[in-house]
Formats: structure tokens, sequence, C-alpha cells
């Protein structure tokens, strides 16, 4: 289940900017999905006047990703759900061809990167309107995203942790200095004035992060019709670094360089799975010249059918998609480390985490047992802590309440706490304008002032009834996905702590136990 999803019901375009009606949007999606046929998009072998209805149907998942696909019938796992041909894939190849002007253009300008050059080539096209041969895609595309990108500075200051936010600065800052290179291409080739903001340009560059997929010639990758109507499931397998605790028992006895090598190799192997491609159960198949798209386990009719982009935590998600999953397996927080514990063991620093389940991961634990112990010790003990073993009930009690100490400290350290800010959820879509009235009830004097802030950040946008209530929405909107970002965050912490001390009973009573 998502928080927020890349593919809302709202469409952009440049040319106007009223909310379209639902019969509107309906006959847009009639259209994509009979222009989608035409070039060969087919969920069954024999294809029909719409592309999709045997394997799968459009429907609108409330609270779960929005619309998405559903399974029209019962599908088996590994089955084949959906192909879109090469020839119907969006890429700058296939807009170059399209275009001689658009092609002699971009190609005096090879110093910008494949997604700078997809990106304008997309501005351009949507600057065709009906003229343009995607059309009938393009007015399916959303007006607007929330990647972090788009994030203003009162957003990007909700996050509260100092990672998030310098991870959201780092992301505006990118596309601000990706715009400005890209203006003389975009001069050169008389975009629209409207076409050359900033705001168009997150715009386009958020549509080729979220919604593009990998193909082998091209690093920018594609938009696929039809196949970006799936919503996204994180992987069910495990891919990280927590596999490797079932397979370093074995190696305890060996020599500590050979433990380490292994582990080494062990880590290199789950990255090498996890980033192999972005789509775990779709890809482009040469053979059969089409993007592919596989079912990841059986489905019951009438059930979402889910596509995972890959291992992504939930600032990677909003940062590159703009959701979140309130259940998401692949987050993890990490927790300011000593300089020592990282010089003590071998154990790359990204891998020094907490599990979203509040478990600290095996090589967290691993380097926090050898830097607990006494220098000298160090190396007789080496190959135990590298191969998951505890070292002692005293080694072991030390760095849980360790852990635990740091988890409160970190919490500590924020402006709000969980409960505040799960209260503060509960009130969000409570403020509906601007200078109406609000109770403020239970919440604390720095919640009070966030949303104080949200009202004065709203104020400084315009002063339009019209504006107003179009800019609350979509501010309020970035605003309920930092908290939320910052819930999970917290979360994860406080289950730390909670597995901590349950640890720290468990060792005690076997202390108590051993002295009987």
């Amino acid at each position: 289940m998502c928080f927020g999803n890349k593919k809302s019901g709202t469409l952009y375009s440049f040319n106007h900017f009223h909310s379209l009606t639902m019969e509107e949007e309906e006959d847009n999606l009639e259209k994509l999905l009979k222009w989608a046929a035409e070039l060969g998009i087919s969920d069954s072998k024999n294809g029909g006047h719409s592309c999709l209805g045997h394997s799968l149907v459009v429907s609108y998942f409330h609270g779960a990703g929005g619309r998405g696909l559903g399974a029209a019938r019962h599908l088996e796992k590994g089955e084949l759900v959906l192909s879109v041909p090469k020839s119907a894939l969006i890429t700058t190849q296939a807009l170059l061809l399209r275009d001689d002007r658009l092609s002699l253009a971009v190609s005096a300008h090879s110093s910008l990167s494949p997604t700078q050059r997809l990106s304008v080539c997309l501005l351009y096209e949507m600057g065709k309107g009906k003229a343009s041969w995607w059309h009938p895609y393009l007015i399916n595309l959303p007006r607007s995203y929330d990647i972090v990108a788009t994030f203003g500075e009162f957003e990007k200051q909700a996050l509260q942790v100092d990672d998030a936010i310098w991870a959201a600065e780092k992301a505006i800052a990118k596309a601000e200095f990706e715009w400005k290179e890209t203006n003389a291409l975009m001069e050169q080739l008389k975009l629209k004035p409207q076409l050359r903001t900033f705001r168009a340009w997150l715009w386009a560059s958020a549509t080729v992060s979220s919604r593009t997929m990998h193909i082998p010639w091209d690093r920018a990758g594609c938009l696929c019709p039809v196949g970006d109507l799936f919503n996204y499931s994180a992987p069910s397998e495990e891919s990280d670094f927590e596999n490797i605790e079932h397979r370093t028992h074995d190696l305890a006895l060996e020599d500590i360089s050979t433990v380490k090598e292994e582990a080494s190799c062990m880590l290199d192997m789950e990255q090498l799975d996890s980033n192999s491609g972005r789509l775990t159960d779709g890809r482009f198949e040469d053979n059969l010249g089409a993007y592919s798209f596989y079912a990841k386990k059986s489905y019951r009719k009438g059930e979402q059918v889910l596509l995972s982009y890959g291992t992504y935590t939930n600032l990677e998600l909003l940062e590159h998609y703009g959701f979140l999953l309130i259940e998401n397996p692949n987050d993890k927080v990490f927790v300011p480390l000593e300089p020592e514990i990282y010089s003590s063991c071998s154990w790359p620093k990204e891998s020094l985490y907490i599990h979203q389940s509040g478990k600290p991961s095996f090589t967290l634990l691993s380097a926090l047992r050898l830097w607990a112990t006494p220098v000298s010790q160090r190396r007789s003990v080496g190959h135990l802590a590298y191969s998951g073993h505890q070292l002692s009930i005293e080694n072991e009690m030390f760095i849980m309440r360790w852990i635990s100490k740091k988890c409160d400290n970190t919490m500590k350290n924020l402006p709000t706490t969980l409960k505040e800010d799960v209260f503060l959820l509960a009130v969000i879509d409570k403020i509906q304008n601007v200078d109406a009235p609000f109770e403020f009830g239970n919440l604390s004097s720095v919640s009070v002032n966030e949303i104080c802030t949200f009202r004065a950040t709203l104020l400084k946008k315009g002063d339009s009834e019209a504006l107003s209530r179009k800019t609350m929405q979509r501010l309020r909107e970035r605003w309920r996905l930092a908290i939320e970002w910052r819930l999970s965050h917290k979360k994860i912490l406080v289950d730390c702590m909670s597995f901590c001390d349950e640890m720290i009973h468990v060792l005690s009573s076997q202390i108590v136990h051993s002295q009987r």
C-alpha cells in the first residue's frame, strides 16, 4: 500500500491547467487503449479493439496507488500479462527519427546527459499538442509529481532528518543545474516560453525519473505506454546484507582474512543481484522485440497486479518516484556511529543500518561486537564477529544498550515525536483554507508552528481563492509526504529500541539462569 503514487489521476497539459472532468479522463484513457492496440500493445496473443481486457483491466485502487492495473481473470505466477512492442516505446532515438529538426538540434548538444536529452525531447513533443504522434499517451501523463526535487523550503524542512534534507537539497540543486544546461537547446528549438520554465523542466525530468523503464540501448530508459500503468510493489525476496547471516556461520572457524574475503564477495553478489535491472518482473526481450511484463505472483480476478521497479528505501522512492510505502521491507535507518567503529571493521558504511523491522543489520551487529571488544582481543575473536556470532553475553548487552541509547538520542534531537506526527497527520485535511479558524486541540507548540508556517507559505504563493485552493492541495500533499516519511523513520527507531530492550531482557535472564 502506498502513501502516494507517481501515477495520479490528474492529467498534465501545458496548454490548459483546468482540472479534467471524470468523463474527460475516461475518454482520454479510452483513446490511449485504442491507440495502444493499433500499435500492437496487448495483454493477449489475439489483440483486439482495446489493448486490455484479456489479462488486465484498468481499475482504481483507493489507498493502494490509485489508478492501476487489475487482473481481468485468474493469473498464474510467471505468466506473460502484457507485451509492448519496441516500436511503441518512447525513446530519445524514436523521437529523433520522427523529427529531423529535433534530431539536428539535439546532435549539436552532445554534452547533455541521456536523461537531459530525453527530457527536452519530451517537452518538444508536448509543444506539438494534438499534432504529436504520441498525443494519446502524452495527455494521460500526470500533471504534476511529488518527487523531492519539487519540494519547496517548507516541505524540505518538514522532513526534519538531516540526511533527508540534504538529499532534497541535492536533488533540487541538480534539477536546477541540469535545467540551466539545457536552456541553449530549448531556445534553439524555439520551445514555447511555458515549456522553458523550471516548473516545466521539473515535470519533464520527473516524468523521465519516475516512469522510464530500463532498456539496454539507452541509459535514459524508455517511456512505455500502458506498461507504466502498473503500480509499485517492493520486491518480496530479501536482496540485502541480511542474507549473509545464514551463509557465514560455516566460515566461523576459518582464518579471519578468508572470512572477510568471503563476506565481501557475498556483499558484491547481493548488490549485483539487486542492481542488475530496474524491473524484477518486466524486461525488454530481444527475441520478442518487445517489453514483456510477467505476473510476479498468482493473482485472483480483480486483484491489483503490481510491478517491482527494484529495491528502494522510502527516501529513494520519494526522491525518484514521489511516493512512499507504508510497509517497505527495504527501508532502513542509519544512526551516527563513532569513527572508530568504521575503522575497526571492513564492512562498508552503507551496510551498517537498522532494518525497517527495527532489527540492527547483520553487519552493524558484527561491527559493534568487534568495536566493543578490547583492541588486544579483536584479532582472536574477529572470525566469530564476522561470522555473526555473539562474542559474550556482556558484549551483547553492551551493544544493545548502546544502540538503544543512540536511537533515543536521535529521536530526542528531532523537533516532534512520533505521536505528535501521527496526530498532525490526522488534522492536515481539516485545514481547508488559509484564513479559516482552526482548533489546534492537543497539538504541541512545535506542530502548531508548523501549521502556521504552512499557512504563511501558502500566502506567499498567491492571494486569489482559486490559486490558494490549487496551491494548497499540491503543497499539502507534499507536506503530508514529508510527515509520513519522518514518521516511518521514527517508527524504525522506536522499534529498534523495543528490539534492544527485549534482547537485554533475554540476555539478563540467561545471566540469572547461569548463576543458579
